[in-house]
């Protein structure tokens, strides 16, 4: 037994998560989590083997034609459902397990409930549409969460690239002012005359920003880094300054939705997993016989087209992390090599 508060329970909710799930469950879940963390010692996996339950005795009511009480009874399980998400973060005992099962549990449910409301139509109408509507369930259902993972993979890889093309152009940009310093405290004890500056190319500094990190042309100008990125002697960038501030980009309507959507821990979907479960496991059977088909047809339309929008916002993202992807920059041949070590005081010449 344990004394939780409200507040306790509400920090354990996701970051971000579905409208549906937000505004139509987590109010209700909450509450029922406090009273089951604080009066039981039920574990999340039962929990999830209890939404399981609920699940297959929501399918029987959707075989059995009792569409209304089917969709009371899956709006239970997924209730309960989000229940041990909860309870394994605020107890610190979920296991790997769990999540499995959690998964698992999930597939298991929306196909029982898909096979028992296309059977149970069938069986009262005669009308094959209903069979090809519960297959349809099931394999939209599937496609979206075999999809996801590996989207996820996608995204992963795509920033672990990111990551070193940036590393990789800061150490371009370290080394070119590294050999810039060493070279400099060179020119104040070696005779001669020194060599005149040599600005950049123009094409170089005018694609600047759509060639560099915007963090690195704030941080040393845009000469700078088009001097670097032109491969120009350092003498183009020595005492460039930091690049001027533009001016803040006035809010629009897109933004403020977005801003007061991520306030609400709502994520940009309309149409998702989860909503679609609930337009055809409960809002459609709640809506009656005659629903069941535009609603689900609506529904499933607006998750294909979901998937295809988040298909092409990862396309773009790879083609913007290999579009990123930069040369170091090649020393001179007739130059001599230089120590560019910073722990050293000072400088050799080999």
């Amino acid at each position: 037994m344990g004394s939780y508060s409200l507040d306790d329970i509400r920090a354990t909710r996701k970051r971000r998560d579905s409208w549906w799930t937000v505004f139509l469950v987590d109010p209700i879940a909450c509450r029922v989590t406090l009273l089951v963390a604080n009066h039981t010692d039920i574990t999340p996996n039962g929990l999830t083997r209890l939404s399981l339950v609920l699940g297959m005795g929501a399918a029987a009511c959707f075989a059995t034609g009792r569409l209304a009480l089917g969709a009371l009874v899956f709006y239970l399980s997924f209730v309960v459902d989000c229940m041990d998400g909860k309870i394994a973060r605020l107890k610190g005992t979920g296991t790997p397990f769990g999540l499995w099962l959690d998964y698992v549990g999930d597939r298991i449910r929306v196909v029982c409930c898909a096979c028992g409301l296309a059977y149970g139509q069938y069986a009262e109408t005669g009308r094959l549409a209903y069979v090809l509507l519960g297959a349809a369930i099931a394999v939209l259902d599937l496609f979206r969460y075999v999809n996801a993972p590996q989207m996820k993979r996608v995204r992963r890889t795509a920033r672990a690239r990111h990551r070193a093309a940036l590393r990789a152009e800061l150490a371009a940009l370290r080394h070119a002012m590294a050999v810039d310093w060493l070279t400099q405290d060179r020119g104040d004890h070696a005779p001669g005359p020194s060599r005149p500056p040599v600005a950049p190319e123009p094409e170089a500094v005018a694609t600047v920003r759509p060639t560099a990190r915007p963090e690195f042309v704030t941080l040393f100008g845009p000469v700078a880094v088009g001097a670097v990125l032109s491969h120009a002697p350092p003498e183009a960038w020595r005492g460039a300054g930091p690049a001027p501030m533009a001016a803040e980009p006035k809010v629009g309507a897109r933004r403020r939705v977005g801003g007061f959507l991520a306030a609400c821990r709502v994520r940009t979907h309309l149409m998702s997993g989860i909503e679609f479960h609930a337009a055809v496991f409960v809002v459609a059977p709640l809506a009656g016989a005659e629903a069941l088909l535009p609603v689900t047809v609506t529904a499933g339309a607006l998750l294909v087209l979901n998937e295809i929008f988040l298909i092409y916002r990862m396309w773009q993202a790879t083609r913007a992390v290999a579009a990123r992807a930069v040369r170091p920059v090649p020393r001179p041949a007739e130059s001599p090599r230089l120590r560019t070590d910073p722990f050293r005081t000072g400088v050799e010449i080999r």
